[in-house]
């Protein structure tokens, strides 16, 4: 069973449209990070919400935490750089970001992984994306996001600020520089009543 969106009063239309890419800003986090942030990119985000949450092969996964199996508190898919992605919009997406980044990042991205958070008590702790070469090199990791607002923190790694963004209903948030190795980010559960919400995050090769 799906669980209830509720839609954008700034988006009330079915049909998917990628705004452009020009009026996007940056801010620049510090150690040699930045984030890039553009609201309402994909206009119609949540139909595509919708046709996500209900086509998309979701799977659930357990991780061993100290002595104890636990449920991964979201569910998950990945589709690799030859797979085709559940809809054209994403691969229309993926492309714009690689032309728009190709200077800057030297690659396209490559790969989606799709997180799906059901309602507040789904989450991601504190991380950044090293496994591959996230751990040693400069990279991006773009995010789009549809359904409900949620919130993305970001704090550097040795402790410091937490930089705040709400992320729903077609926004963009790109993170680039040295962010996945010098700042973490999560999406913190809440007891506040929390709408679904998917995060489309694109990447390039041997980055995860």
């Amino acid at each position: 069973m799906t669980p209830h969106l509720q839609a954008s009063l700034f988006d009330q239309t079915d049909q998917l449209r990628l705004g452009p890419l020009d009026g996007i800003r940056r801010t620049v986090l510090g150690l040699g990070a930045w984030i890039d942030v553009l609201p309402g990119w994909l206009g119609g985000a949540d139909a595509l919400f919708g046709e996500l949450a209900a086509e998309v092969p979701w799977r659930a996964e357990r991780r061993k935490m100290y002595d104890h199996v636990v449920d991964v508190p979201r569910l998950l898919a990945f589709y690799g750089a030859d797979d085709a992605l559940p809809h054209p919009v994403l691969a229309e997406a993926r492309d714009g970001l690689s032309a728009r980044y190709a200077a800057e990042l030297g690659e396209p991205f490559t790969t989606a992984g799709l997180c799906y958070y059901r309602d507040g008590r789904d989450s991601v702790a504190w991380h950044g994306d090293r496994i591959g070469r996230g751990a040693r090199e400069d990279t991006m990791v773009a995010i789009l996001s549809v359904g409900a607002p949620r919130d993305l923190l970001l704090r550097p790694v040795r402790g410091g600020e937490t930089v705040r963004r709400p992320l729903g209903h077609g926004d963009l948030i790109v993170m680039g520089g040295s962010c996945q190795r010098t700042w973490e980010h999560a999406v913190p559960k809440t007891t506040r009543a929390a709408g679904p919400r998917i995060s489309v995050q694109f990447r390039p090769h041997g980055v995860r």
